[in-house]
C-alpha cells in the first residue's frame, strides 16, 4: 500500500468473520501490551445484544476492524484495529465515525472508549471529538507481567 489514502470499503461483520479479525487483531496489536482479546472473546462478545462488528476492506483485503456495542442510551467501542501496513490513510477514522453513526441510529446520546496510556490512537480520538474522563491505574497486564494504565475517553453523540 502507498502513502496516499485508500478506497475503504466498510461492511457488517458476522461471527464467522472472527478469524479474519484475529489475524488483523494479531498483527495491529503489540502483545508486550496485552489489548488483544482471543477469538472466543469476541465470539462470546457479538453473541450478545446490542453488539456489533465493522470491517474495513481495501482492494478486497481486510485491513480494519471495529467491535461496538450499545446499551439503551451508552454506547462502547470495545476494540477497534488496523493493520500496520494501512494506517494513516483514513482506515481507523472511517471506522471510529461508522461506529459514531452507527450508535447514533441505535440510539446511543454518547459512545466511550478505552485504551492504553500512551497509545498513538489518541490523536485520532481528540480529533474527532473524544475527551478524557478516566483513567485506571495498571489496568493492561503485558506480556512480561508488566502493568499498563488504561485510559478513558467519552464523546457526546445524537442522533443524525
Amino acid at each position: 500500500m502507498s502513502d496516499t489514502r485508500v478506497d475503504i470499503v466498510l461492511a457488517d461483520g458476522t461471527a464467522a468473520d472472527v478469524g479474519a479479525v484475529d489475524q488483523v487483531m494479531q498483527a495491529a496489536f503489540d502483545p508486550r501490551f496485552g489489548e488483544a482479546w482471543t477469538p472466543a472473546q469476541c465470539l462470546g462478545m457479538l453473541s450478545l445484544p446490542g453488539v456489533w462488528l465493522t470491517l474495513a476492506r481495501t482492494d478486497d483485503v481486510l485491513v480494519g476492524f471495529a467491535l461496538t456495542r450499545a446499551v439503551a442510551d451508552d454506547a462502547e467501542l470495545l476494540l477497534i484495529a488496523v493493520v500496520p501496513q494501512a494506517r494513516g490513510r483514513g482506515v481507523g477514522r472511517a471506522l471510529l465515525q461508522r461506529a459514531i453513526r452507527d450508535a447514533a441510529t441505535r440510539g446511543a446520546v454518547r459512545l466511550c472508549l478505552e485504551m492504553r496510556a500512551g497509545n498513538d490512537a489518541t490523536r485520532l480520538y481528540v480529533s474527532e471529538g473524544f475527551a478524557k474522563c478516566g483513567e485506571r491505574r495498571g489496568y493492561y497486564a503485558g506480556r512480561g507481567g508488566e502493568r499498563f494504565d488504561a485510559h478513558t475517553y467519552v464523546r457526546q453523540i445524537s442522533a443524525e
